[in-house]
């Protein structure tokens, strides 16, 4: 559900942002104070959209989550750390570290973000081996490229789009899945120390055994929501390994196996549902495929019939 505040109070708009965020201090300038924030939570992944009718200056205290914005409207500068960036209307950056102190001076800005607890990213990739256990860490604010941009962006848009208006205790597959889809594709988008490559030590590692312990793992708890990193832990490997192990052995991905054994429990729940008391999208939902054209493309690739064929098949 979004939830949405507005004022026209300093003091006000400050405390509404304290709890939203992380500790700060804001002034501002002028006779109109209006700010406007509203917010999603999609799984551990936090959407919002700010608006400021004000020219201000705020600084921030390190929030321990990690931040992307992209700029809508009005002018903004800001500074994280030691590095500073004017940010313009349909830009897209890295707008907060989790360790960082962020200082901002803006007039009439708006924007829209998604904030990230760092310990999201470790579920879906790794950086290089260490002597000590390090995160990923995000090394630029900028994306990479231009269609690196465009697919973050339109991610964002389609997450949104997808989550709205569902209910999280009853659709955790999706919020999860949507979650880990966009931060993902923020691991695309922004330089980072996640490592693709799998070491020696993984290669070693993507045996057989590996597999079917991962596969045993996956089919146990596909009704579950189940991260990549759940996976490697299960099959007692690292990441690349047990993804290494999936490509070489059946030239798939973990993720990809996942929404297979899925597809194969939505098709079950659809030959034996009565479809006077239930939908195709509810079975969809139920499995973790929140688009109803996806799941339907998808079912019928495999079993040659839309579903709804299926559940009225009597």
């Amino acid at each position: 559900m979004i939830t949405v505040f507005q004022t026209t109070d300093l003091e006000e708009a400050r405390d509404v942002l304290e709890r939203a965020y992380v500790r700060l201090r804001l002034s501002a300038t002028g006779d109109t104070h209006r700010m406007r924030l509203a917010q999603l939570q999609v799984g551990p992944v936090e959407l919002g959209h700010v608006g400021f009718r004000m020219s201000f200056a705020a600084e921030f205290a390190p929030s321990g989550m990690l931040a992307v914005s992209r700029h809508i409207d009005g002018k903004l500068m800001r500074w994280i750390g030691k590095d500073a960036a004017d940010s313009r209307p349909g830009d897209l950056m890295l707008s907060a570290l989790p360790d960082c102190t962020q200082h901002t001076d803006g007039t009439d800005y708006e924007s829209e973000h998604a904030r990230f607890p760092p310990e999201l990213f470790a579920q879906i990739a790794a950086p290089a081996p260490s002597r000590t256990a390090q995160p990923v860490r995000f090394t630029g604010f900028h994306p990479l490229s231009t269609r690196a941009a465009t697919t973050w962006n339109k991610t964002f848009d389609y997450v949104l789009e997808t989550v709205t208006g569902l209910d999280p205790d009853a659709e955790p597959l999706v919020f999860g899945s949507a979650a880990r889809m966009l931060a993902a594709v923020t691991l695309s988008t922004f330089p980072n120390t996640a490592l693709d490559d799998p070491t020696i030590e993984d290669r070693h590692d993507a045996h057989p055994a590996t597999l079917r312990r991962a596969l045993e793992f996956i089919e146990a708890n596909a009704d579950r929501d189940i991260t990549p990193l759940d996976i490697a832990v299960a099959a007692r490997v690292t990441l690349r390994a047990v993804q290494l192990a999936f490509r070489r052995h059946l030239n798939t991905t973990p993720t990809a196996y996942l929404r297979k054994i899925r597809l194969q429990r939505a098709h079950r729940d659809l030959v034996d549902g009565d479809p006077g008391v239930t939908t195709v999208s509810s079975i969809a939902m139920r499995w973790g495929f929140a688009s109803h054209s996806t799941f339907t493309a998808r079912y019928r690739s495999v079993y040659g019939v839309p579903p709804s064929q299926t559940l009225n098949w009597r």
